[in-house]
């Protein structure tokens, strides 16, 4: 439900993410924000485990994307921190990565601009001020 928020430990938050990895069904575009050390490459990493990718899942952030095999479509994680706007997406191919058959794990979605597709599913993760084992995730 969009709007839905909740405070979640960073284990809680890892189960999470598995259990709607095991839920997507590609093609599906999902953008994770939030500030730096917000968990946003965790729970990719957790949403890929969940989804069934089986290797080590690491941050793009020098390569811009990386693509990891599942057993039933490639998972594409993209970092767009390094981008200065929506005019470099076309050097990362975005145009033929939205259109694969794949899912498709944004960190940094406001480097898109309006370049995000419409159906593209949005997670915000934020810090818990005077706890830094939470995290407040909104959908």
């Amino acid at each position: 439900m969009p709007g839905d928020s909740r405070e979640l430990t960073l284990d809680a938050m890892t189960k999470w993410g598995e259990a709607l990895g095991a839920r997507l069904t590609a093609p599906c575009v999902i953008t994770l924000a939030g500030d730096l050390g917000a968990g946003k490459t965790t729970l990719v990493q957790a949403i890929a485990r969940g989804y069934g990718v089986t290797g080590a899942v690491t941050s793009p952030t020098f390569a811009l994307v990386h693509e990891y095999h599942a057993p039933k479509s490639p998972v594409l994680h993209l970092d767009l921190y390094r981008l200065d706007g929506p005019h470099q997406l076309a050097n990362i191919g975005w145009d033929d990565i939205l259109a694969s058959r794949a899912v498709v794990l944004i960190e940094w979605p406001d480097r898109a601009g309006t370049e995000l597709p419409p159906a593209a599913h949005e997670i915000i993760l934020a810090h818990v001020q005077g706890n830094p084992e939470l995290r407040n995730v909104t959908l």
